[in-house]
């Protein structure tokens, strides 16, 4: 980036924040309000005229990057960069922030944000304004791509709720009234024992925390960071014994139901508390239908089912008491096939789209490294 000059952003736009609309104020037609990930709705007021660079500015997704279409409202959670310089292109501009990230500039641990005075002051290339339209234009074309990938895949996602909702109906008010059981008459909940931070290695058997269990139930791949040593984990394989194909890891944080069905039978083991266990003795239930209706649970009723003061955590005790659907196992064995055939079209498209990632990050290197 040295071949180009190098200026504060303050000095190519005007970061701002509007004020924020209630939900009770918003409404389904007028102008689209965008808030930290996207459109939330419509306004009779907008704050844009032109099309604008979003940064999300508060929350979990903090220094996420949107752009508002044209006559738009901006909402409070996101920082609009409006009133760009002739000399600076939008899609540039939005690449290169995407690349750089903002985790130099976001504060606060319980509740990360980025104030402006801070976002003002980050240096950003600008090459001539055609040099940052070529560059923008190619990104754009690949990142679109990307977009359409993904978009794909929440589809998919959508159609296995959907077909869920269609053979089970709603789990939380059981409407198609079928026989329900505590969890754990279907499986044994609990956790691990405890592994001390000095008994960690640098190699050895993967050991787990929360944070991965809820990266591995989203498909994606990890590589461990922790490990245990082989002698430890077979001692503690004999006293608790460890999860197998089928078993189901949480994270005990875990409001979106980030569920991982365990499908390596390679050795790991994970940390106590933060993850709970949940191992089927029962050949009454289906893993892959116990998946997803303790998803449907979780998502849709976790503030009743959580408690904790500082954060709303899943209990071993909560969750074995926790009733759940028992449907025919045929109809669940039904649609855990679903299910697999899906997951099918959803590996096809993500090995797509680790290509196409691939290759937006080698222009990134190319431009910008």
């Amino acid at each position: 980036m040295s071949k180009w000059e190098m200026v504060r952003l303050g000095d190519v736009c005007n970061p701002k924040q509007w004020k924020t609309i209630s939900t009770s104020d918003l409404t389904e037609s007028g102008y689209p309000v965008y808030g930290a990930n996207g459109k939330i709705g419509f306004h009779k007021e907008y704050t844009h005229e032109k099309e604008t660079i979003l940064v999300t500015c508060r929350g979990a997704t903090c220094g996420a990057i949107n752009v508002c279409e044209p006559y738009s409202y901006v909402n409070g959670n996101a920082m609009a960069l409006g009133d760009l310089n002739a000399d600076c292109y939008l899609g540039f501009l939005a690449a290169y922030l995407r690349l750089r990230g903002f985790n130099d500039v976001i504060t606060g641990s319980a509740q990360p944000q980025i104030i402006r005075s801070n976002i003002e002051k980050i240096r950003i290339p600008l090459p001539p304004l055609e040099v940052q339209q070529q560059i923008a234009d190619t990104l754009d074309k690949v990142f679109a791509l990307i977009s359409q990938r993904k978009q794909q895949l929440e589809q998919l996602d959508l159609l296995v709720k959907s077909q869920f909702v269609e053979m089970f109906g709603e789990s939380r008010n059981n409407s198609k009234h079928w026989q329900t059981v505590a969890l754990n008459s279907l499986a044994d909940v609990g956790s691990s024992k405890r592994v001390f931070v000095e008994e960690l290695q640098t190699s050895g058997v993967p050991f787990f925390r929360g944070t991965e269990i809820g990266v591995l139930a989203t498909g994606e791949k990890i590589i461990p960071e922790l490990y245990i040593t082989a002698e430890h984990y077979e001692a503690l394989k004999d006293v608790t014994g460890v999860p197998v194909v089928g078993d189901l890891l949480m994270p005990s944080i875990c409001p979106d139901g980030r569920i991982w069905l365990v499908d390596t039978d390679k050795p790991f083991y994970f940390k106590d508390g933060r993850v709970l266990w949940v191992h089927l003795n029962s050949e009454d239930v289906n893993s892959t239908y116990l998946l997803y209706v303790l998803k449907d649970k979780i998502m849709v009723d976790y503030e009743s089912i959580a408690s904790g003061t500082t954060f709303a955590e899943l209990k071993i005790f909560a969750l074995k008491a926790l009733q759940v659907m028992l449907p025919p196992l045929p109809l669940q064995n039904a649609f855990a096939d679903f299910v697999c055939q899906v997951d099918k079209s959803k590996f096809e498209i993500q090995q797509g789209l680790k290509q196409l990632e691939l290759q937006y990050s080698a222009l990134m290197q190319q431009y910008f490294g």
